[in-house]
């Protein structure tokens, strides 16, 4: 099917190439006014000035859109969520306004032990059920792609049963969607003190079964003081690694332990999180020796009352950052990408240019996919937000609170 969208007043992040954007090139953003986009079979066919439209398309097709006042870009790439969960937390939210902290909720069961006793009491059928109607949710505030990791089962199982459902929703969901072992989230009661034993159990139970139903693109550990050390972290992913997961890595939200130099090291795709951050930290993740993702949580702080990554510093500093909303019953239950975007320009004093483009084409690399996603580029699918009729595209983040998605088009067609 062919579809030509005429009469756009800007059509945002229009590149003949892309690439992961590092420092300022953050801030660049090519946009086309008074544009029309052609689209073929859900791929974007080409794309110009309104001007030259009957010089490029003498014979117009008959689906024609008209997108008089509106603008259209790239689908949000949220490269980072838990959208596999069973059931909510409210109560522990109700308990951090009353002063308590993570890790008091953590010590009395409260944390990632709640959601994996809920998870593993839930079956297949009910986790698949909640989990497409939050992604549905987040495809019509603009999601297009999504990466969905595991960690709330925490036993052979339970971390099975979560894979098996993301394989599903991958199956059937028109999304972009990436898979993310986590078993390494935190350890189980019966684990608390064998490390070693809970490690050799995702290490020789559960990545020999993941790999051979094809469940994860990708490994990730929660490296954090209480959890999962540098040195373990480094075992569990030089194990994942043999069977073909790339890391993507918690490191530095609580705490520096180490997490950073080991992800370097194991060569990450991304390193997410980032809330406490040294100098010294800073400069590893924007020295251009190591060519990943520096991948940062707003809403998460914003939940849970704290220090947001320092983004000013890190995009100064040459870092190439994406932005994703954590999307997970305990610390930020959200998916809306909008909130993202507009949470790190006000609170993280992100451009509204760079947090578009770290929710878009370098949110894409995060899942490896910005060959096909995040960018209004010939060949790549179209993904796409058709706003309502706004000013400016500053007018996105700055009026946070009111809804100005007009529709969302997920491989040419709308959700």
């Amino acid at each position: 099917m062919t579809t030509l969208v005429t009469n756009i007043a800007q059509l945002i992040n229009t590149r003949t190439q892309s690439h992961v954007l590092r420092g300022s090139e953050l801030a660049e953003m090519p946009v086309i006014k008074n544009a029309f986009l052609l689209i073929e079979d859900g791929i974007v066919a080409d794309y110009g000035n309104m001007d030259d439209l009957l010089s490029k398309l003498p014979r117009l097709p008959e689906n024609n859109i008209d997108a008089s006042g509106q603008f259209v870009l790239p689908c949000w790439c949220d490269s980072h969520t838990h959208i596999v969960f069973a059931g909510a937390r409210e109560a522990e939210f109700t308990d951090r306004i009353r002063g308590l902290t993570y890790a008091d909720i953590a010590a009395k069961g409260g944390g990632i032990l709640n959601s994996a006793k809920k998870l593993n009491e839930a079956n297949e059928e009910l986790l698949f059920k909640q989990a497409w109607e939050r992604l549905e949710a987040m495809a019509k505030l603009g999601t297009g792609a999504i990466e969905i990791k595991s960690g709330y089962g925490l036993t052979v199982e339970g971390e099975l049963k979560i894979l098996r459902v993301i394989k599903k929703l991958k199956q059937q969901s028109p999304l972009t969607i990436k898979a993310t072992f986590l078993g390494a989230h935190t350890y189980p009661v019966q684990f608390k003190e064998n490390h070693e034993g809970y490690i050799d159990l995702l290490i020789n139970e559960m990545l020999p079964v993941i790999a051979a139903e094809k469940l994860a693109d990708y490994i990730d550990v929660f490296c954090e003081t209480g959890f999962f050390s540098r040195e373990e972290t480094t075992a569990i992913c030089n194990a994942a690694m043999r069977y073909g997961l790339k890391p993507k890595l918690h490191v530095n939200q609580l705490n520096s332990i180490g997490g950073i130099e080991a992800g370097i090291q194991l060569n990450a795709l991304s390193l997410d999180h980032l809330e406490t951050l040294t100098d010294a930290d800073i400069s590893k993740l924007s020295d251009g020796k190591w060519q990943g993702i520096s991948t940062l949580l707003p809403t998460a702080a914003f939940f849970l009352g704290m220090h947001y990554p320092p983004a000013r510093k890190l995009i100064d500093a040459g870092a190439a950052l994406a932005l994703a909303t954590d999307y997970n019953p305990g610390s930020s239950p959200s998916g809306n990408m909008n909130l993202v975007v507009a949470m790190s320009c006000i609170q993280m004093k992100m451009l509204p240019e760079e947090a578009i483009n770290a929710a878009t084409i370098n949110g894409a690399y995060a899942m490896e996919c910005g060959d096909q996603l995040g960018s209004i580029t010939i060949g790549k699918k179209a993904n796409l937000i058709f706003t309502k009729p706004i000013p400016s595209l500053a007018y996105l983040p700055y009026s946070f609170g009111t809804n100005l998605i007009d529709k969302v088009m997920i491989n040419g067609r709308f959700v």
